[in-house]
């Protein structure tokens, strides 16, 4: 498995104001694309929202996902809730037939 390490904010570049946002939007949007790192949006001072890119948006959820999956494993696993890969093997077989 891959692991994608994000860029770090610059903060010098990567802060800005919503004032500034409103009037620098497509210049904004676009160093978001060029430098793949997320900008912060302020407003009377304090981090108000978080801009990424889509594709970026889409690893967020995807490892959200994954990581609430593994979680419900987990939970399953303590509570009892899991069968032995020989029983899942057995089962599967009489269900959908024999691997060649």
């Amino acid at each position: 498995m891959r692991l994608y390490r994000k860029q770090d904010i610059q903060v010098t570049e990567d802060i800005i104001p919503l004032s500034q946002f409103k009037v620098q939007a497509s210049r904004v949007l676009h160093s978001l694309h060029e430098t793949g790192r997320s900008i912060v949006i302020t407003q009377n001072g304090k981090p108000s929202a978080v801009v990424v890119t889509p594709e970026e948006f889409d690893r967020m959820r995807e490892r959200e996902n994954f990581m609430l999956a593994v979680e419900e494993g987990r939970t399953d696993i303590r509570a009892g809730r899991v069968i032995k890969t020989k029983t899942l093997e057995q089962e599967l077989d009489k269900r959908f037939g024999k691997m060649k």
